[in-house]
C-alpha cells in the first residue's frame, strides 16, 4: 500500500476548507479574521459570531470524520467553540487561532472518544495490506472520501482519523483513547485497508 495514495486522500479531505494550507500544515488568517479575534477578546459578539461562520464547517468535517455521527458532531462543535471563546483570552497570537481552536476541537473529539469506550474489532488472524493500489491521480471527490470513512467500523476510524487527517502519533492516540500503541497501529493498517478496498469498488466502476 503506498503513502502517496493516503497523502492523496488527506489532500482531497481538506478541500473543503478552502483557507487550509496543506504544505505548511497550518490555517492562514485573514486581515479581516485577525480583527475579529481581537474584536473577540473583548467580548464582541459579532466577532465570535463571524469566527465561528469562518471556520464551523472546517471543524464539523474534523469532527464527523472523529465521531462518524451527525449530530453527536454538531454537540461537540458547540462545546468546542464554548471552550474555545471561554479561554480567548489565553490565545497571545491571534494569527495562531485557528491552529489553537482545532487543537480544542480534536481533543473535544476524543474526550468523547474515551467516554465512549469503543470496542476494537479483532483482528489479530487478518491480512491488512491489498495488493495492487488505486490511481493517485484519481478525481476523488471530498464526499465520496467521507462516506467511505463513515462507513469504517468505530475503532479503526477513529484511530485512522486521528493519525492520519489529525496529526496525531499512535502514542497520543494509545494514551488518550486507552489502547497499546500496537493497537493504534494495527486498527490504522486495518482502517487503511478498508477504505482502500471501499474507494477500488467506487472507482472500479
Amino acid at each position: 500500500m503506498e503513502r502517496g495514495f493516503f497523502y492523496y486522500l488527506s489532500y482531497n479531505l481538506f478541500q473543503e476548507a478552502p483557507s487550509y494550507n496543506q504544505n505548511a500544515n497550518y490555517y492562514l488568517v485573514t486581515d479581516i479574521q485577525e480583527v475579529w479575534i481581537n474584536q473577540l477578546k473583548q467580548g464582541n459578539e459579532l466577532a465570535a459570531f463571524n469566527i465561528y461562520n469562518s471556520y464551523s464547517k472546517a471543524m464539523y468535517n474534523t469532527l464527523i470524520r472523529i465521531t462518524s455521527d451527525s449530530e453527536i458532531a454538531k454537540d461537540l462543535l458547540q462545546e468546542a467553540f464554548v471552550k474555545a471563546f471561554g479561554k480567548i483570552d489565553t490565545l497571545d497570537d491571534p494569527k495562531a487561532f485557528p491552529g489553537w481552536l482545532k487543537r480544542i476541537v480534536v481533543n473535544t473529539g476524543v474526550e468523547h472518544l474515551r467516554r465512549k469506550k469503543y470496542v476494537f474489532e479483532d483482528i489479530t488472524n487478518e491480512a491488512v495490506e491489498l495488493e495492487g493500489h488505486l490511481d493517485d491521480e484519481l478525481p476523488i471527490e471530498p464526499e465520496t472520501l467521507h462516506n467511505a470513512i463513515k462507513e469504517l467500523p468505530d475503532g479503526c476510524r477513529s484511530v485512522l482519523s486521528l493519525h492520519l487527517f489529525e496529526g496525531y502519533k499512535h502514542s497520543e492516540i494509545a494514551q488518550q483513547m486507552g489502547i497499546t500503541e500496537s493497537t493504534s497501529k494495527t486498527q490504522f493498517r486495518h482502517a487503511k485497508s478498508l477504505l482502500k478496498k471501499k474507494l477500488e469498488g467506487i472507482y472500479a466502476n
